[in-house]
């Protein structure tokens, strides 16, 4: 076991019982979910510490959660599918996430791949997912305050780009820094006509591939201090 899932296990004890996880779990793979190391990192993340004390008993429902801001925490199967999607061409080491939002998605990346760099324009949810990834000992997580539209191009490029709130359009800034090869999992559209998808930079362009219908926040242009 390393260092870093002993503090997992540490930190899930007392706040609910491992039934109530593996329930998730299995709810999960039955939504056709199988990627065994993400199930595993899901199983083994404490979402309760990613969540407002009022509403860790619902932490582990697979659903959406307030986590203020207007902003929410995905629900874990969304979490799980842009997770398997991302993973799904093999080993990624260097990963770029726009929205860091409550640190959870940034958890599981952290656990599935090298490095992550995630990106987020409200400060106070940044900050606050910082505390809890490092509570964790997860350290192969670069943060940076600023707009998710540009992406974060003095580090590009990424073989795998994850977006965690729906663009109106497929940002060109998050086209330009994903290499070769690499896969941008992205919700795309306004309101209730967003859809999933992935793209993939092959050697002479983008492959496109629209999946399921989702519902996420807006992907918003700024930083914001507060």
């Amino acid at each position: 076991m390393t260092q870093g899932q002993e503090h997992m296990q540490r930190h899930g004890i007392g706040m609910t019982s491992q039934r109530t996880r593996e329930r998730l779990i299995q709810r999960l793979y039955e939504e056709g979910l199988s990627n065994a190391q993400v199930l595993e990192v899901i199983r083994r993340t404490p979402r309760h510490l990613f969540v407002d004390e009022a509403l860790a008993h619902r932490a582990y429902e697979d659903t959406a959660l307030p986590i203020g801001h207007n902003q929410t925490i995905s629900q874990p199967f969304m979490v799980a599918r842009m997770t398997e999607l991302l993973l799904a061409g093999g080993p990624l080491d260097k990963v770029m996430e726009i929205g860091t939002g409550s640190g959870y998605q940034t958890a599981i990346l952290a656990q599935t791949v090298e490095r992550v760099f995630s990106v987020e324009r409200i400060q106070s949810l940044q900050d606050r997912a910082k505390e809890r990834l490092l509570e964790l000992n997860l350290r192969n997580v670069v943060f940076r305050w600023g707009d998710g539209w540009e992406g974060w191009p003095a580090l590009a490029p990424y073989n795998g780009i994850i977006v965690t709130a729906a663009a109106r359009e497929v940002p060109q800034a998050l086209l330009d820094q994903l290499a070769p090869g690499g896969r941008l999992v992205i919700p795309v559209g306004v309101d209730e006509e967003q859809k999933l998808l992935l793209i993939v930079r092959e050697d002479d362009g983008f492959v496109r591939h629209e999946l399921n219908a989702v519902r996420f926040v807006p992907l918003l242009n700024g930083p914001l201090a507060q």
